[in-house]
């Protein structure tokens, strides 16, 4: 699956398998590159290197830009309607999709120019605002002068957030797509956590410097999996799998090997993406994910936004978006708030975004 990215990125919601993908809009990917990034922590990284892609035009004035990412919802005469804004979609940095040349995103994968080496372990801690930095910087070079609108699933709902945090008079709306308002919940603190537990144990992870050996795909595989069943409802595994067996004539009560459908398809789904996903990208990703909390520079925030909630999701359940509406409207900010129906879980914020695509149309409009 080759994932686009919103103008802010999305990251978590990377772990979509790649049956849930969907069309994309033809176009052309591009590089950008910083000769030097200073960190939010204060590390100093060389060549900083996104991918991103563009769709409909810039305007004369510049400010006809919304960063977005669903192609169900961008496109000519869409929700986010690319005959109208001008649309740009790019990578976070530790993408997990660092190993396509679609890609090229720096993370722990990348060569140190310093060494020539990978830097692995040495790679700095970043965070989801230091990936909106570094977008800025990419849309200043191509003239945009200002956002209609940042957009997000997931990890990409996190980055909408922080460009209107980090720069309030440049952001006019934020789409949250699936998010957890302006901070991670202590509870998805240590679901993060369980989900880099089976890299880590990996004998091959070797606390990220595995480069040029052999890598903790195992390790990938079960984080993967395990992802996969976090991010989807239990009503998904009930209508899709239910108590079917994963082999006809294996019933799982006669021997320990017999595995239930259910089992052997999360396994398999993490099996076929462990070697296209590079684990400390993926641990440096879902760390990043952790440091999310922008709850002092909520004041900061001047945008009107819009919160999309999924109605099944157990990862950023409604209750999150809920609550930090209401705190946003109490210091005068313009917010709506709609619940995407369906029975997916997190996942519902990707494949069934166009059940709120006339929302989203008519929210670029406030």
């Amino acid at each position: 699956m080759r994932t686009r990215f919103a103008g802010v990125a999305l990251a978590l919601a990377l772990f979509v398998p790649p049956a849930f993908a969907q069309a994309q809009l033809i176009t052309e990917k591009k590089f950008f590159t910083l000769p030097q990034y200073t960190t939010q922590g204060g590390k100093s990284i060389k060549n900083v290197r996104v991918g991103y892609e563009t769709y409909g035009k810039l305007n004369s004035s510049g400010d006809n830009e919304a960063a977005g990412y669903w192609d169900a919802i961008i496109g000519p005469g869409r929700a986010i309607d690319t005959d109208k804004y001008f649309v740009v979609s790019a990578d976070t940095l530790a993408n997990l999709n660092v190993k396509s040349p679609t890609v090229g995103t720096t993370g722990p994968a990348t060569l140190n120019p310093d060494t020539g080496k990978p830097y692995g372990s040495s790679f700095p801690v970043i965070t989801m605002g230091d990936s909106v930095r570094v977008h800025k910087a990419l849309v200043d070079s191509l003239g945009v002068k200002k956002l209609v609108a940042a957009a997000g699933a997931s990890g990409g709902s996190i980055q909408a957030m922080e460009w209107a945090a980090q720069y309030p008079e440049f952001v006019e709306r934020v789409i949250h797509v699936i998010g957890p308002g302006l901070d991670i919940h202590p509870y998805v603190i240590g679901l993060l956590d369980l989900w880099m537990m089976p890299i880590k144990m990996d004998p091959n992870w070797k606390g990220g410097d595995y480069f040029g050996g052999p890598e903790p795909n195992e390790g990938v595989a079960q984080a993967l999996k395990t992802v996969t069943l976090t991010a989807l409802h239990f009503g998904w595994a009930e209508k899709v799998h239910g108590y079917k067996w994963a082999a006809e004539g294996k019933n799982p009560a006669d021997a320990m090997n017999n595995l239930f459908a259910i089992e052997d398809s999360l396994y398999k789904t993490g099996q076929a993406r462990a070697g296209a996903t590079d684990a400390a990208h993926f641990v440096w990703m879902a760390k990043a994910n952790q440091l999310y909390n922008l709850e002092k520079q909520q004041a900061q925030i001047k945008a009107k936004v819009l919160f999309l909630p999924s109605k099944t999701d157990m990862v950023f359940p409604p209750e999150l978006s809920r609550r930090w509406a209401e705190k946003l409207r109490a210091q005068g900010n313009y917010v709506e708030l709609y619940e995407i129906d369906g029975t997916s879980g997190h996942l519902d914020g990707l494949f069934s975004i166009a059940k709120v695509g006339e929302q989203i149309k008519a929210f670029l409009t406030k």
